[in-house]
Parts: C-alpha cells; sequence; structure tokens
C-alpha cells in the first residue's frame, strides 16, 4: 500500500512537471512583436489575425518629379521583419539596424539602384533565449554572417504624377542574401511620398532551404517551410 501511494506520488509529481514545462515552453513560443506598417492607412498585424491601421494624414496636393527624383537614405525609422508561421500562429522578428539606399528616377525606371542591409545581431522577437537560438550556429550563424542583404536588379515603371500621401505599386526584383547564400527574390511593394519623405512597405516569401537553414520546427510545434520578409522603411534626401 506504501508503495502504491509513493508511485501515485511520482506520477503526480512527473504529471505536474510535465504541464509547468508545457506552459512555460507555450509562453516562450508565443508572439511578441507586432508588424507596423511606415505608410498611413496601411493595416498591420500582430501575426495573430488581428489588424489594426495606421492611420494618417489623407492624400493630398501634387508631387513633383523634383522631389521624388534623386538619392533617398534609409532612416533610423526603417525596420524589417522576419515572420515564420507555425501550427500555433505566427511568430514576427523584427530588426530596426537598416541601412540602405534608393535613387529614384520616375522618368526612367532603369536608372534607378538600390540596396539595403540589415543587422542580423539585432534580430528580436521580444524572447531573448528564443533569439539566442536562432541566431546560432545551427541557424542564422550571426557570428559567422552578420549582415543580410538586398540589392535591386529592376524596378517596375513608376508612376509620373504622385499625390502626397497616396500609395503607388512598386515591384523589385533582386537578390536577396542571408547567411552567405544568394536568393533571387521580388518584393511586391506600396511607396508613398509625404512631409519630404518616401515610404515604401514590401514583402516577398522565402524558404528555409532557399539559404541552407533547416525548417526549425519542435515535437511541440510544426513549422512551415515558407517565411516572409517585409520591409518597412523610410527614407530622405
Amino acid at each position: 500500500m506504501k508503495r502504491k501511494r509513493i508511485a501515485l506520488i511520482a506520477a503526480g509529481v512527473i504529471i505536474v512537471g510535465v504541464v509547468t514545462g508545457y506552459t512555460l515552453l507555450d509562453k516562450s513560443l508565443g508572439n511578441n512583436v507586432q508588424i507596423e506598417s511606415v505608410i498611413p492607412g496601411q493595416a498591420t498585424t500582430a501575426g495573430n489575425g488581428e489588424s489594426t491601421t495606421n492611420t494618417g494624414a489623407p492624400a493630398g496636393a501634387a508631387v513633383t518629379a523634383d522631389q521624388l527624383n534623386g538619392d533617398w537614405t534609409v532612416t533610423d525609422a526603417s525596420k524589417v521583419y522576419w515572420s515564420v508561421t507555425t501550427s500555433k500562429e505566427t511568430v514576427n522578428f523584427v530588426d530596426n539596424k537598416v541601412q540602405g539606399t534608393w535613387k529614384v528616377n520616375i522618368e526612367d525606371s532603369t536608372s534607378m539602384v538600390g540596396e539595403g542591409s540589415v543587422d542580423m545581431s539585432a534580430l528580436d522577437s521580444g524572447n531573448g533565449q528564443r533569439d539566442e537560438h536562432v541566431k546560432g550556429e545551427d541557424f542564422l550563424a550571426v557570428t559567422e554572417f552578420p549582415q543580410s542583404t538586398f540589392v535591386v536588379k529592376s524596378f517596375s515603371e513608376l508612376p509620373t504624377e504622385w499625390t502626397e500621401g497616396a500609395t503607388v505599386p512598386v515591384e523589385m526584383q533582386g537578390t536577396l542574401t542571408v547567411k552567405g547564400v544568394e536568393k533571387d527574390v521580388s518584393f511586391q511593394s506600396q511607396a508613398a511620398y509625404s512631409g519630404g519623405q518616401l515610404m515604401l512597405s514590401g514583402t516577398t516569401t522565402v524558404a528555409f532551404s532557399d539559404f541552407g537553414i533547416s525548417n526549425p520546427h519542435t515535437v511541440v510545434l510544426d513549422t512551415e517551410n515558407n517565411l516572409e520578409v517585409r520591409l518597412e522603411l523610410v527614407l530622405t534626401k
């Protein structure tokens, strides 16, 4: 009888430990980063299906070619998001250490050039333990490959008439380099001019295997092979 009681107590301890461990793991795997669009009026998402709208000034006066054309530089207000979808939810990572340039010519899209880079050590999901794991040798190997880059090969033709605050479609085709591996991608984007700044919001979808990275699934969660890369850039002359 005593032995049976001890066995029951031990089983109870194990069950409590498993439940507690699962609860802690479940909490650590949650999404903590909301994606914020830099373009007023564009939807934002927290990765859990809930959307909000970035409200701003309505479209206004016409924008001249002189205001748009020229060399633009990415500002500190810019961010790059990486979103991974699991069997439970979408987890967003944000990187706010972004650099880049865009030479704009609305009369001749073939003369436009652009490039950007992000410091992968600044990648943040709001969970330090998870971030260190993702930055480690098994995945991004940030110590060896501290930067990811995107170099634009071509831009779609831009409209010659812009309005303050209104969005225009922009497609950017180029090479995304992550972990030293190059991948040709296309960012489907929206651009807007407001208050002397250019804002660009664009997304593309890639796979872990494109960059020699294993799918980071666990015994608790499955992970989709694809992940979304989202640019939210603010540029100034």
